[in-house]
């Protein structure tokens, strides 16, 4: 899913730890099959070509990913959109090359964008797209929700406490006390997630100005407001989603959002606009 993912955790015997660690590896592993756009042929990738305009039955896990995904899409006004890898892909690009995106090949992949062009339907778990040259990235969400699956894992083997870490998202079994950026005092977490998102790592610095590689859906155009977003969730899915869709929407409207959600905490250092 273009990140590393790390595990810590407690465990009674040394062939206990050994056998957990594998067991939640590999569930991270068929993950990434399954949730990767940076697989051609992982399952995310084959439903922006054989999904248009005919219902695709999918896997389980991709469809829990794409119904929370269009739940947050809807909540927030479009500001997460998992249809908006057509534009992603080419910030992606424009990072590696170190060079803006040609502004017409950005309206021009934005048009095939747009999360009311994603359906669902849940009894027969099929995914339909309305275009072709649509496609899909649930990176704004899918590491939270490995994270939550290996997790699951490790408690089923009896691991009580434990850290999966995918990148700049967190989950927790048991008790642990963080630090975070945007907070005075360490944050006390009991079985719980939390996830940042900011410019700090991945970042296009051209025309004068630093593009994060967050998008705004409404625009295609990366953030140029410098923003860490955090957010404490009871579960990865929630926290991963939501500190993407509160970077797009800004402290005051990201956090009227948040209080749809329930036992969510947001954490926010606003920089400038660069």
């Amino acid at each position: 899913m273009g990140t590393l993912f790390s595990i810590k955790l407690y465990a009674e015997t040394e062939q206990q730890a050994k056998s957990a660690f594998r067991a939640a590896f590999d569930r991270v592993a068929q993950l990434d099959d399954i949730l990767s756009d940076y697989k051609p042929e992982s399952e995310l990738n084959r439903v922006s070509s054989s999904a248009v305009h005919h219902p695709m039955k999918i896997s389980g896990d991709l469809f829990r990913v794409l119904a929370a995904s269009q739940s947050l899409a809807e909540r927030s006004g479009g500001a997460f959109d998992v249809t908006v890898g057509p534009v992603t892909r080419m910030w992606r690009e424009a990072r590696r090359q170190k060079q803006y995106p040609d502004p017409d090949a950005l309206d021009a992949a934005l048009a095939h964008c747009g999360y009311t062009k994603l359906h669902l339907d849940e009894r027969a778990r099929t995914v339909l797209l309305d275009q072709d040259r649509m496609q899909l990235d649930v990176g704004g969400i899918a590491k939270g929700y490995a994270a939550d699956e290996a997790l699951a894992v490790l408690k089923r083997l009896g691991i009580q406490r434990a850290l999966v870490a995918a990148g700049g998202d967190l989950a927790f079994g048991g008790a642990w006390k963080i630090a975070i950026a945007a907070s005075d005092s360490a944050v006390e977490l009991n079985n719980a997630a939390v996830s940042t998102s900011g410019d700090s790592e991945q970042y296009l610095e051209a025309n004068g100005k630093r593009y994060s590689h967050i998008v705004d859906p409404s625009t295609g155009i990366a953030l140029t407001t410098s923003i860490t977003v955090s957010v404490v969730a009871p579960h990865g899915i929630v926290a991963d989603g939501l500190a993407t869709a509160i970077s797009v929407l800004g402290e005051t409207a990201g956090r009227k959002l948040a209080k749809r959600y329930a036992d969510v905490q947001v954490f926010v250092m606003a920089g400038v606009v660069r």
